[in-house]
């Protein structure tokens, strides 16, 4: 029976008839969360049409004009992994081929799956404007893309930088913090003495604190060739201890001294086997005196010759560890911040402020890490490689470890390859959070995260948790990096100067007009290709510029969350293309209409909040009226949420064979 009223609708044209019976009434516009086109739909996929099929019939049957535009999300790795896949299979070099090619492969990939899963929710009886989907492949859209990264690039938010982001050693490129999940890991923990080399100390003597060391405890023992400073808080409190007892070869040895939070001293001298009568408190050691201290790098023999200062930070905390933070700035991103915010002061005191490039992207230790270039922190497969082991070792043997261990805890993987992540610094491009936007006809010059922030409090939140969830994840946003060293996706169209750094398209570039113009038509007329074409800088340069050759074509790509962050742009306001979602005036601006977001509680790190930044950032609002979050199917025993991953799951597909899709509508 199922397949016949399908075939009815169809034949009738339900959706069309729909429209025309509510002509004129408030629209309500469910804008879809694209589903990525790389496989079959899976249960939760299911849950998540049928859930949104239920609001948009209901809402036309409550008087509504309820439209629904179902769309894909086409681009990115997951994809370019299966054509490489392909290729692996016949012998061939993915970059042996011209880039255009294997675009066009995972374009034909994409496309493949858009009808399967089409024809899969069309099956689920989800009604909507199925012979008018949007894809962010399409090529108005990918213009439209490129277009509001453009914006980004005129309001003065845009930025090439150099910071530590999460990087994916497997896939060979940066990651947001939407495609990170945190899976259990056992680390490596160590606990490495910095011998104070200058205390000019108020509140301690400075005989008491020479020849001491600063003890700090990390579970990235291969971060430390990149240390550059030691961390503390001028909260806690610290003192000068002194080994009095310990055990024949122990790492730490009598006599030695070391200054440690007072509340950790305990745990500390236990890891490195010393008893509760083995030590003792020499002094107070104030935060004034810890200000003045410069210690030497534990490895400074093996040219890490450096003075590493002390900094105070609102970060390190008496929780765990020693009280004390190693601080890598080219490896954290609270490390990269009290480094950067220090800089001028380290300057005048003479001390080297570059941040060392010391693990490349293959995961190997650079020239920047002397006597360890060539070692491994993550090998191409997501596997423990063998740097923390060269950096133990090199540690017992300058006598610069007191103890060390293993810890299982939460870790950040790729949430594509279920592979660990590491924080490298990278030259990456980043949409500021904090700089002021300027938007003409918008309010005020907001930064991207004021402007967020007030447009989360004018958004009905379903479960009004929500709210709270989006808001905390908003406030705590480090800069947008947007950037991915990858070739099947929407090209980041903006060129820089050679030799000065100047970015165009920008508000002081006379010519930016133009320039986003034809970037602009190329693409509309050939997708994205047309950024990777031969010539191309040629193309979009000439006669703006007083010779192309003195500027760099970027060829990084976008995030695929901005590409899904944008799809408001080129559906919700785009008459031509959806003339059914022409003419909307939201509540907001005193209107009738609505649009809604639905979409599982994961996506307030992702899909709900790509799509406020992007359209914040460029219109100083949400795209959205009301967001409503639902949650996951679980397993049998209600414990875990079903994935393929678990092979604990339901084949939709089947259960539509076998029982119906009603049934599986009801269940």
């Amino acid at each position: 029976l199922e397949p016949k009223l399908l075939q009815r609708w169809g034949s009738l044209g339900l959706y069309q008839r729909l429209r025309e019976v509510a002509k004129g009434r408030p629209k309500f516009i469910l804008h879809d969360g694209p589903p990525y086109a790389n496989g079959n739909i899976h249960i939760g996929t299911a849950l998540n049409k049928i859930l949104k099929d239920m609001v948009t019939r209901s809402q036309q049957m409550l008087g509504c004009d309820s439209n629904y535009v179902p769309g894909w999300d086409c681009h990115g790795l997951p994809i370019e992994w299966k054509i490489e896949e392909q290729y692996r299979a016949k012998g061939q070099d993915k970059d042996m081929v011209p880039v255009n090619e294997f675009r066009r492969e995972c374009r034909e990939f994409a496309e493949h799956w858009i009808d399967v899963q089409r024809q899969e929710f069309k099956r689920l009886g989800v009604e909507g404007d199925w012979e008018h989907y949007y894809s962010t492949m399409a090529y108005k859209a990918e213009a439209t893309i490129a277009a509001e990264l453009m914006k980004f690039a005129m309001n003065g938010a845009l930025f090439r930088g150099s910071k530590p982001v999460m990087w994916s050693v497997v896939e060979k490129t940066a990651l947001a913090e939407a495609e990170v999940e945190y899976h259990d890991y056992t680390s490596d923990t160590v606990w490495v003495k910095f011998r104070v080399k200058h205390a000019d100390a108020p509140g301690t003597k400075a005989s008491e604190l020479a020849g001491a060391s600063v003890v700090i405890w990390t579970t990235t023992p291969w971060t430390l060739p990149g240390n550059r400073a030691i961390s503390y808080s001028s909260k806690i409190a610290y003192g000068l201890y002194e080994v009095t007892a310990a055990p024949e070869g122990n790492w730490a040895r009598k006599f030695d001294r070391y200054i440690l939070a007072d509340r950790l001293a305990p745990a500390v001298f236990k890891a490195a086997k010393i008893e509760a009568d083995g030590y003792k408190r020499l002094a107070t050691v104030p935060a004034a005196s810890l200000a003045q201290i410069e210690c030497e790098h534990p490895l400074q023999t093996l040219g890490y010759d450096f003075r590493v200062p002390l900094l105070a930070g609102d970060h390190v905390t008496d929780e765990d560890g020693t009280g004390f933070v190693h601080t890598a700035p080219g490896h954290g991103r609270e490390d990269f911040d009290i480094w950067m915010q220090q800089a001028p002061e380290l300057a005048k005191r003479g001390i080297d402020t570059t941040i060392p490039f010391t693990v490349d992207g293959d995961g190997c230790f650079t020239r920047d890490a002397p006597r360890f270039e060539g070692k491994r922190v993550i090998d191409d497969k997501g596997n423990k490689g063998d740097a923390n082991e060269a950096v133990i070792k090199a540690l017992v043997e300058h006598n610069a470890l007191i103890a060390r261990g293993r810890l299982k805890h939460q870790y950040p993987h790729s949430w594509r390859s279920k592979k660990p992540v590491i924080f490298r610094n990278t030259p990456q491009w980043f949409i500021a959070m904090d700089r002021p936007l300027n938007m003409p006809g918008h309010r005020g010059n907001s930064s991207l995260r004021e402007a967020s922030l007030r447009a989360i409090e004018e958004t009905q939140f379903v479960p009004a948790s929500g709210r709270n969830r989006l808001r905390g994840m908003v406030q705590a946003k480090p800069d947008w990096v947007i950037s991915r060293q990858r070739a099947w996706g929407v090209p980041i169209t903006v060129f820089q100067h050679k030799e000065t750094g100047e970015v165009i398209p920008s508000a002081k570039f006379a010519k930016s007009p133009e320039l986003m113009a034809r970037i602009r038509a190329a693409m509309t007329e050939q997708g994205a290709d047309a950024w990777f074409e031969k010539g191309a800088q040629q193309r979009f340069l000439k006669d703006l510029v007083a010779d192309p050759a003195d500027w760099e074509q970027i060829t990084d790509i976008l995030d695929v969350w901005f590409d899904s962050g944008s799809t408001h742009a080129f559906t919700l306001e785009d008459p031509q293309a959806f003339p059914q979602l022409a003419g909307v005036k939201r509540q907001l601006d005193g209107g009738r209409d609505r649009v809604m977001y639905l979409e599982g509680s994961d996506q307030h790190r992702g899909w709900f909040q790509s799509s406020l930044l992007q359209s914040c950032g460029t219109r100083g609002r949400a795209p959205f009226d009301v967001v409503l979050t639902h949650g996951f199917i679980l397993d049998e025993k209600g414990e875990e949420k079903m994935s393929k991953s678990r092979g604990n799951t339901l084949s939709p597909q089947e259960l539509m064979q076998t029982s119906g899709a009603d049934i599986l509508r009801l269940w």
